[in-house]
């Protein structure tokens, strides 16, 4: 140890004070624990300075930084060959923040991803509008834009806990079919008061450029109309091509399917139009055998992403954190039990809590080493309060596969080893 550095290390005999006094009036608990399980070291054996990388024309992540989606077919059938794949899911469990890398966000395809040329790209309105008019992606660049930051999650998100809980599963598996991102774009109320849109005009059909023709109906609501985005911009940059580019439409709060892709017709009428994608594909299955149409948004939801499926820990400090997120607005509250739902604590709310964006939480948590169950649940500002896996059931039934909101549960067992279940 170097002089100077020795003579800063020794302790004033008479002034003192008990080390875990002064951690915890300072730095609170969490700080203590970290401070308590460090190892005294120094830097002497730590890799020497010396010339670095040369700058490059576009940042890349560290080597030791192995963050990747992962391709899925159906549920449970992962991972497999990307020409099988029809989804690939965003690694929320290693992330940090709310905000999803761009590249990282997931993806759901149903023909593949179309390679687009914006200079080519057209975006046709019509129906019951003053004119039929056609778009080019300069005039789009040209009109007023905004920004905001929301999720956008797809309706089979937790699709794998409806029947069963196969152990195996990370975090990425259940609830990797979600994203947070600031979306740039058009606002939809700029383009229907240039269009001339009838004021009788009720619903809107949006219809993607991929070779699937994905289309969707969409209801013009006050809350659509005030929100909806034509988004050409994700994170600062224009979309990458697996989330629409060059044009897609955002509705922040509602179903991934609707929020159209490769977005090239917008058609305005009075009523739903009644596609195959929300016909044959996109309704729910309920428990009298009955199909429900146009369940569009998003409700209340919450994962504990760390400690969560698959991971390894140790007793003693244990921090826990997680996402939360609403279609109906703001996460207003959070809270977490490690008792298997026995008893509930408020978890800190980290950063700003943005309406229908994801959310930060975390809760301190000292393990004591015996088998326990851990699981979060979240409050929207509009009062809605996730619910447990039997009330859910007890609402819907088993048969359907979309939109499920359940308490996401958690065991360990007295080896630290941390696995999914069914509460």
């Amino acid at each position: 140890m170097l002089p100077f550095l020795n003579r800063m290390a020794r302790p004033r005999p008479a002034s003192r004070l008990s080390r875990r006094r002064v951690l915890a009036g300072s730095v609170g608990v969490a700080g203590a624990a970290v401070v308590e399980q460090a190892v005294a070291d120094s830097l002497a054996d730590v890799p020497p300075r010396g010339p670095g990388a040369q700058l490059s024309p576009v940042g890349y992540r560290s080597e030791h930084v192995h963050l990747a989606r992962v391709p899925e077919s159906t549920p449970g059938r992962r991972p497999v060959d990307p020409s099988e794949a029809i989804n690939s899911k965003t690694p929320i469990g290693q992330l940090v923040g709310s905000i999803t890398p761009s590249d990282l966000h997931y993806e759901r395809s149903h023909a593949g991803v179309p390679d687009i040329d914006p200079a080519q790209h057209r975006l046709l309105v019509h129906g019951m509008v003053r004119e039929d008019l056609v778009f080019t992606m300069d005039d789009l660049l040209r009109m007023p834009s905004t920004s905001r930051v929301a999720f956008l999650e797809c309706t089979g998100n937790g699709w794998e806990n409806w029947k069963e809980a196969p152990p195996e599963l990370t975090v990425q598996n259940t609830h990797g079919l979600i994203s947070t991102s600031e979306w740039t774009g058009v606002p939809l109320s700029f383009l229907l008061d240039l269009v001339g849109a009838d004021r009788n005009t009720t619903w809107m059909l949006a219809e993607g450029g991929d070779g699937a023709a994905v289309a969707r109906s969409v209801p013009l609501t006050d809350e659509i109309i005030a929100e909806g985005l034509l988004a050409y911009g994700q994170n600062g940059e224009p979309l990458r091509p697996s989330n629409g580019f060059p044009l897609r439409l955002f509705l922040p709060g509602f179903e991934g399917n609707l929020n159209i892709k490769w977005l090239r017709r917008l058609k305005f009428g009075n009523q739903p139009f009644l596609t195959r994608w929300e016909t044959a594909r996109y309704t729910q299955l309920q428990a009298d055998g009955s199909a429900r149409q146009f369940q569009l948004r998003q409700e209340v939801n919450s994962v504990i992403t760390s400690p969560s499926g698959m991971m390894q820990i140790h007793p003693g400090f244990n921090p826990i954190t997680g996402l939360a997120w609403s279609g109906h607005g703001r996460i207003t509250r959070v809270e977490v039990s490690t008792d298997g739902a026995l008893s509930w604590r408020d978890a800190e709310i980290s950063g700003p809590a943005l309406s229908k964006a994801q959310t930060r939480f975390q809760a301190h948590w000292a393990w004591d080493g015996g088998p326990t169950k851990i699981v979060s649940r979240s409050t929207d500002e509009k009062s809605n309060v996730q619910p447990n896996r039997a009330t859910f059931i007890a609402a819907t039934g088993s048969n359907a596969l979309f939109h499920y909101n359940a308490q996401q549960t958690w065991a360990i067992d007295g080896d630290g080893r941390v696995r999914n279940v069914l509460a």
